[in-house]
């Protein structure tokens, strides 16, 4: 068990461009400066848990990201858990899996998020393909406890075939062995059908359900009324911008709501 509540909300950390990045414009020392900030305020805020991912590295490769990238994305994910008590999750944009799973385990992260794990999807970045096969035996191989989280019909994307939402999800769970299933809407911040989400739990079986995007204060009850939990990320920043800091604020709002719905006003704790 990864929470100790049943309707886990978990603070996005979007990591500035990195080092070799188009848009770099910070040393590694001050995006360190700025991540830990953000998840220092997403803790303050209640958060059950993290997630870290190389936001700001447009345009993304589609499979392997480069060796440093991988470096600075485990100095950032260590540095949070020596002075964030709560579960880390890893995402590495677009689709290295693989890259997620070895930072993870360097650092004894929770959780991964692959984007495309099963089947394969059209992007900005061209096809991209699920590595499932490779991805689950690369976990086994490093003796990782770290849950694989995937994405299905993920945002900035669109299909390649006509397929059911539900033979995705039953396909990642059932033949990817996915721990847990991210159901989102059309792009960053956008809203997720609730449609969908029933949908996606009717499916995952076994697997938790977490909605992905667009979660806010007027969504964050009907969907966790389905859901398992939700990644928050553009609804804590100032002025729900996304590249703008953590706003604690933000965050204790959206999280006293969820509390009083579903846990009676009881804090989770690390």
């Amino acid at each position: 068990m990864v929470f100790r509540t049943d309707k886990a909300i978990i603070g996005m950390i979007h990591v500035p461009a990195l080092p070799g990045a188009p848009r770099c414009s910070m040393d590694i020392d001050e995006i360190s400066r700025f991540v830990l900030t953000d998840a220092a305020a997403l803790a303050e805020g209640g958060v059950d848990g993290l997630m870290i991912e190389n936001f700001g590295d447009v345009p993304f490769f589609s499979t392997r990201v480069p060796a440093h990238t991988i470096a600075f994305l485990s100095r950032l994910a260590f540095e949070i858990k020596m002075r964030v008590p709560l579960p880390l999750g890893i995402n590495v944009l677009r689709n290295d899996g693989m890259a997620a799973i070895a930072v993870a385990t360097a650092v004894s992260a929770e959780f991964v998020r692959v984007n495309v794990y099963t089947g394969a999807r059209l992007a900005d970045q061209g096809i991209l393909q699920g590595e499932a096969h490779e991805i689950a035996r690369y976990r086994r191989a490093l003796g990782a406890a770290t849950q694989i989280w995937a994405d299905v019909a993920v945002k900035h994307s669109a299909a390649l075939g006509d397929r059911s939402l539900g033979d995705e999800v039953e396909d990642t769970v059932e033949r990817g062995v996915a721990d847990a299933v991210i159901v989102t809407g059309s792009s960053t911040g956008k809203a997720t059908a609730l449609e969908d989400v029933h949908t996606v739990k009717c499916h995952a079986r076994r697997a938790t359900v977490y909605v992905g995007s667009g979660v806010d204060e007027s969504t964050v009850e009907s969907l966790l009324e389905v859901a398992d939990g939700a990644i928050v990320g553009t609804a804590f920043k100032r002025g729900a911008e996304v590249s703008a800091p953590v706003d604690p604020a933000r965050v204790r709002s959206l999280v006293s709501i969820v509390r009083r719905k579903f846990t009676g006003g009881r804090q989770s704790t690390p």
